[in-house]
């Protein structure tokens, strides 16, 4: 869409992104929240983590705390500001869900020497626009069409920022209170702008072709996920021997607020063998 790039030239903020650290361990974790999300996605169950790494929470380029540029919210441009915060850090683990696991991608696929390896959890991955257009217009997701018409999103974004933003809690009961009060921390051009450019037009697969060979990349992903259907993540699982796509069962698009142990413990265990095969 023209309008994305209509300003582009326009001077970006110079501020970095919104950065929580904690933890004093040598080892790196790097937390990456979906569209919408903020560090609080992940602030309760991290602190299983604090004790043996360094676990770092980041809201990306136009959610939460982090600065909201008029700009095209591009792979690039938040690869970019991602890059910013970490290339001073090592090597460091991703973890991403939904767009965050999409900027994990393209992130190591750039920096691949900087990333230790990919834990992906409920990846957005449909082949192509025009698929996951069909997909969301095909009527499985609860108001898919309106998520594919770029203008009826951006009156939906601005709608519930500015007059249902207070109502959130009340009406959306199955998430966690303080994360449905951070769905507003965005505005309507960063919102639907990642969603276009990183979720519907971004060929991840194209990244994941690109990286090392022995790069491991660990996939969690509910069963019963209609956000983001499982198929096209089985297909990527499936094209690396040393990938691994982990199958929850009965969990939706949020398996780490769902079942938030169950994932602290796949995440120990995938960081655990990691451990272990580096040091032998």
């Amino acid at each position: 869409m023209a309008w994305f790039k209509k300003r582009d030239d326009v001077k970006e903020s110079s501020e970095r992104l919104y950065v929580e650290t904690h933890g004093a361990g040598d080892e790196q974790l790097v937390f990456l929240a979906g569209l919408g999300g903020t560090t609080r996605y992940w602030s309760t169950g991290v602190k299983s983590f604090e004790s043996s790494y360094s676990v770092t929470l980041i809201d990306l380029l136009g959610f939460g705390r982090s600065p909201k540029p008029w700009t095209r919210y591009s792979v690039e441009r938040h690869v970019t500001a991602l890059h910013d915060v970490l290339s001073e850090r090592g090597k460091v683990t991703l973890v991403g869900h939904s767009l965050g696991a999409l900027i994990a991608i393209a992130y190591a696929a750039k920096y691949p020497s900087q990333v230790e390896e990919l834990i992906l959890i409920s990846l957005p991955y449909f082949g192509s626009k025009d698929k996951a257009y069909e997909y969301f217009r095909g009527g499985t997701v609860r108001g898919g069409f309106l998520f594919t018409n770029v203008f009826l999103t951006m009156l939906t974004c601005i709608l519930t920022r500015r007059v249902f933003g207070r109502l959130l809690p009340y009406f959306v009961r199955d998430l966690p209170g303080e994360v449905v009060k951070d769905l507003v921390q965005h505005t309507w051009r960063s919102s639907t702008s990642s969603l276009w450019e990183v979720v519907y037009r971004y060929d991840a697969s194209a990244d994941f072709r690109s990286l090392p060979k022995l790069f491991d990349v660990h996939f969690i992903h509910g069963d019963m996920d209609t956000t983001a259907p499982v198929e096209g993540v089985k297909v990527i699982a499936a094209s690396r021997p040393n990938w691994e796509l982990i199958l929850l069962k009965g969990a939706d698009h949020h398996p780490f607020l769902r079942e938030t142990q169950k994932c602290i413990d796949l995440i120990t265990r995938i960081l655990s063998n990691s451990r272990s095969k580096n040091t032998r």
